[in-house]
């Protein structure tokens, strides 16, 4: 939860390296979610990280675009 909490303070940041930085924080949140839900059987825990994964690369990269606009 920690991780996940500090990704966002990254990902809000004015700085395009924090952001950078927080979006590959949240990805090892999920895979740290991920791997809780495995051990408690929380499939729906797992997809929801999936979903969220996909989402945080989407936002990388927009953050890129927009970066290089």
């Amino acid at each position: 939860m920690l991780v996940t909490i500090a990704a966002s303070w990254l990902v809000a940041s004015q700085s395009k390296r924090r952001r950078k930085v927080g979006f590959w924080i949240f990805l090892l949140s999920n895979a740290l979610w991920i791997a809780w839900g495995w051990g408690d059987e929380a499939y729906a825990l797992i997809v929801l990280q999936v979903v969220l994964a996909v989402m945080n690369v989407r936002g990388a990269s927009k953050n890129e675009t927009a970066s290089a606009s």
